[in-house]
């Protein structure tokens, strides 16, 4: 019987020993399919965390906001179309100036979100310091513009822009670092009310000498709304909120465009039945029958009758009187709605964190914003009299856009790495007490 010789199998180079076997080594075309999928795959991830919002309050507060300012561009485009073709603008002009703003305040809102709290800490003191000296130039030199007796605008190189907006914007960052830093000292009216009220209290005096009472109270706002979501005691409140009113008034009552407009709120020459209407009455009349004439429903949007150049200043102050008429009382409650929403988001940012800093900045953003919002809807509906400020995100006013696009970009930049119970802000901030 006879075997056969066991087979020998000779063993085969294994990929790493000897080198990659021929039919394991890549082609060409793979290699750069390869390569192709790896960079879609890393530019994937870059633009994910480009786009990468770190809490849900972020998405709440940019939706919001985007709704209203896209909802003021169709609305300025309907108010201010007659009024632009009167001025040889064309249909459009009003709409285009608004959306050149809108294009540039809205990216620049998402690349302000981006800064870390450091920066906000840094840049508080130049921006207030420079955002005063640009109001100085307005006052005190021949650059001021005067409007509808008002010298709060500036003009260089024929651009012309209010500095209070950007005041507003420079107390937002630089009431929060202060209160931060004093965080200890919430208690002594020294340390708090004489950097509050002095320094900050200039800011607004500066305005104050302008004119403009209305811009002016939405400032002394900021300043009052900072102190109490910081947590000073009411009763340090008191005294400077009393001296506050009494100087609004003696202000109000020593300019006789102010006293006007006043005494027309109480209805001083706004007799409509035997058809003496003052001047100063006109506006507020005419708002009041624009929102009558729109009902429920409204008259549809781009069929107001009172942009006709019956209703002056209806892509601006008034322009909530263009909405009532145009899409009536739901269309009315809808930006109410709107407003309150965003108040909501505002709220929902200072309860995630637990840096001071963030809280007041916040705080003082939502004052500013909501706190204009319901004076010039409150103009419109009578309850306070004419103070000329715009509706924020919504009426035509180029400076007043940017200024809000930029500060709620801010109150996004707080959103960002936040986590609950672990803010970035507050890690940065007991660090630099450590320290």
């Amino acid at each position: 019987m006879t075997t056969n010789p066991p087979r020998i199998r000779t063993p085969r180079p294994v990929a790493g020993e000897h080198g990659p076997r021929e039919s394991q080594a890549p082609r060409p075309s793979e290699t750069g399919d390869a390569v192709s999928h790896g960079a879609g795959a890393a530019a994937r991830i870059s633009l994910g965390r480009v786009f990468k919002a770190e809490s849900a309050n972020y998405f709440l507060l940019l939706g919001t906001t985007l709704f209203l300012v896209v909802f003021g561009l169709v609305m300025v485009l309907s108010s201010s179309s007659v009024d632009s073709y009167l001025e040889n603008a064309g249909f459009f002009g009003g709409i285009l100036r608004q959306g050149v703003f809108a294009l540039v305040g809205i990216p620049l809102m998402l690349v302000v979100s981006r800064f870390p709290l450091k920066f906000w800490q840094r840049i508080a003191w130049p921006a207030l310091i420079g955002s005063c000296f640009l109001q100085c130039l307005v006052i005190f030199t021949p650059l001021g513009i005067e409007v509808a007796g008002n010298t709060n605008w500036l003009s260089i190189g024929g651009v012309q822009f209010q500095p209070s907006e950007l005041i507003k914007m420079a107390l937002v960052i630089w009431l929060g670092m202060i209160l931060s830093l004093k965080r200890d000292r919430l208690d002594d009216w020294r340390h708090v009310l004489i950097p509050v009220f002095g320094v900050g209290g200039g800011a607004v005096m500066l305005v104050m000498i302008g004119g403009d009472l209305g811009t002016v109270m939405i400032m002394a706002g900021i300043l009052f709304g900072a102190l109490f979501f910081a947590g000073v005691k009411l009763r340090m409140l008191a005294l400077p909120l009393v001296i506050g009113g009494v100087g609004a008034l003696v202000v109000a009552l020593s300019s006789s465009n102010r006293l006007t407009r006043i005494m027309s709120f109480l209805g001083t020459g706004c007799d409509e039945i035997s058809g003496t209407i003052s001047a100063a009455c006109w506006q507020p009349l005419h708002g009041t029958w624009a929102l009558a004439n729109g009902g429920v429903f409204g008259v549809g949007l781009g069929n107001s009758k009172a942009k006709w150049s019956w209703l002056p200043a209806a892509d601006n102050d008034y322009i909530f009187a263009i909405i009532g008429e145009e899409l009536g009382l739901i269309g009315a409650i809808v930006v109410l709605c709107m407003f309150i929403l965003l108040a909501f988001a505002f709220i929902r940012v200072m309860r995630s964190t637990g840096n001071l800093q963030v809280r007041v900045s916040t705080a003082t953003v939502m004052v500013w914003v909501i706190g204009q919002a319901l004076v010039n809807i409150g103009v419109v509906l009578g309850v306070f009299p004419v103070l000329g400020v715009p509706l924020p995100l919504i009426s035509a006013g180029g400076t007043a856009l940017l200024s809000t696009l930029i500060a709620i970009g801010i109150v996004l930049s707080f959103t960002r790495g936040s986590r609950p119970g672990v803010d970035s802000g507050q890690r940065a901030d007991t660090g630099a007490a450590a320290r």
